[in-house]
């Protein structure tokens, strides 16, 4: 297999190498097809070669034992190594061999079917259309070879989360070509990555409500694996979470499954309307992350008005992120924290009653940080966003939840931080930036530090970046939430040069400049007249 080359980023999912090269083969037989057809198309495959090589890695291991009594045509082999049972007509060698056939298609159809009749975590996931007249059979043969000396599920790849990056690149990549629409379902890994290590999700109930592709959940057990071995917290953390969450798209919700199969995360993943048919009513989260559409104005508010999720004012009918707000706080535990993107409008809005919805929420203090976020970070929309951070528990008490609870550090109560984070970034292609994971840092360990977290160190206001604002600063406001108002500019670098000095050489400057600008207008006027104009 080729190595995976990373940039010098990190992970924060701008990958170029294996990935990459990968993306352009698969991409190149695309065709003319749609990406959101070719989309399910490809993922399936993906997943359909993970399972099977874990399976074939497995399956040569028990014929080695078979002398010691192992089956290795016995399901319960693998089922109790966490192994999806693969059935004969949906292994890869009998797909392989059968790649050239015009019958392909109704194969890998087959496949499928028998994957989800054996493993029931998988019912109703797996794409099952590849026989359809408008797909191209040689195409999906060629795919089928493309894939086939690509080891994604066998223990060394597993260990390497190989499948996990060509998932993660392959559905941002998906995200970029289907523009708006891609984007709904693909959240930037970037800014996944700062929601969670801001929010440092270690053990509790974790819910996204509009959970798309199932990146808040990836993200969030990679973190706890990440930081399994200490990095401050003891070696305490561990994979002690409870994973909620509901897609109302129901591709995307096939989509969310497949990826936390891959990764053998267990979650409850409902697929309804959020707002019309809350799958968890009675959940309270100890972590909310969620990445809600922006301005969705068709979310049938005019039939919830008199709903009891609107504690703080009746969202307006065509704008549903006020909507969003109160679904979360109402859902968050007494201890719960939570973070989600929204338009930069939510900060600031006074139509149709958000001002006052947004002057409850703060004054009943459940806001605790906001960050304003660079441009160009999403694939579904140009319009600017920001970050939102509630907690219920401000009081800095010790919650049940662990560490990043809502209650633990300083007493932050009457206090609100603010972020501008809009300066930062780098540009990764033409149209999208991301952040890097020093600046992620920057941001996460400035929130600590504000909420006096253990270890964290000591925080301070930094004029352009930062500010610890009071409930009164906020009020003086009109209770408008967008940081610029109060992180203030940032302090200019003293360059040594004396006043007068600069006034005098920047004076001359500016002479020369207006003496040769009136020396290229009468050259320019003098060339129109000797063409007769």
């Amino acid at each position: 297999m080729a190595k995976s080359t990373r940039n010098k980023n990190g992970d924060t999912g701008a990958t170029v190498g294996y990935e990459a090269e990968l993306w352009r083969m698969a991409d190149a037989l695309r065709g003319s097809m749609d990406a959101a057809e070719y989309k399910h198309v490809v993922l399936g495959l993906i997943f359909l070669k993970y399972i099977s090589d874990a399976f074939d890695e497995m399956h040569a291991r028990l014929e080695a034992e078979c002398g010691e009594g192992a089956d290795p045509e016995d399901p319960d082999e693998y089922r109790a190594q966490s192994i999806f049972w693969v059935p004969p007509e949906a292994r890869w060698t009998h797909l392989k061999a059968q790649a050239r056939q015009p019958t392909i298609g109704q194969i890998i159809d087959e496949a499928m079917a028998g994957i989800e009749r054996d493993n029931p975590v998988l019912k109703g996931v797996l794409p099952k259309d590849y026989a359809r007249p408008a797909l191209d059979k040689q195409r999906l043969g060629q795919l089928i070879d493309l894939m086939t000396n690509i080891r994604v599920g066998d223990e060394e790849a597993r260990a390497k989360d190989v499948l996990g990056r060509v998932y993660e690149y392959f559905l941002s990549q998906f995200a970029s070509a289907e523009g708006k629409k891609g984007g709904e379902f693909y959240t930037p890994r970037c800014v996944v990555k700062l929601l969670v290590e801001m929010l440092e999700p270690y053990r509790g109930r974790v819910y996204d409500p509009c959970c798309g592709s199932a990146g808040m959940f990836v993200q969030s057990v990679e973190f706890i694996r990440a930081h399994a071995s200490g990095n401050g917290n003891g070696g305490k953390a561990r994979a002690d979470i409870s994973i909620y969450g509901q897609e109302s798209n129901y591709t995307t919700w096939r989509l969310a499954r497949m990826n936390l199969a891959i990764r053998g995360i267990d979650g409850q993943i409902a697929h309804g309307d959020t707002f019309h048919d809350d799958r968890f009513p009675d959940l309270k989260a100890d972590f909310i992350l969620a990445n809600p559409p922006f301005n969705v104005s068709d979310w049938g508010g005019d039939r919830l008005r008199d709903d009891k999720r609107w504690q703080y004012g009746a969202p307006p009918e065509g704008n549903a992120n006020y909507a969003w707000v109160q679904h979360i706080i109402h859902h968050l535990a007494p201890t719960g924290v939570a973070g989600f993107v929204l338009a930069n409008g939510s900060m600031s809005s006074n139509q149709s009653g958000e001002g006052e919805i947004r002057k409850a929420i703060i004054e009943a203090d459940l806001v605790d940080c906001m960050v304003a976020l660079p441009g160009k970070l999403f694939y579904s929309t140009q319009i600017p966003a920001c970050l939102w951070f509630l907690a219920r528990n401000k009081r800095g008490l010790p919650s049940p939840s662990g560490r990043g609870a809502g209650g633990e550090g300083r007493d932050r109560r009457g206090q609100v931080l603010f972020i501008d984070a809009r300066r930062m970034g780098r540009m990764v292609d033409r149209t999208h930036r991301e952040l890097t994971d020093e600046e992620i840092k920057k941001i996460a360990d400035t929130y600590h530090a504000w909420r006096g977290e253990p270890g964290a160190g000591k925080y301070a206001d930094v004029p352009g970046f930062c500010k610890a604002a009071s409930l009164e600063d906020i009020r003086k406001h009109g209770h408008v939430l967008t940081p610029g108002r109060y992180v203030g500019a940032a302090e200019q670098e003293d360059d040594g040069e004396p006043f007068a000095e600069k006034m005098a050489r920047l004076s001359a400057q500016w002479r020369a400049q207006r003496d040769e600008a009136a020396r290229l207008d009468a050259a320019i006027e003098a060339n129109l007249r000797a063409l007769g104009f």
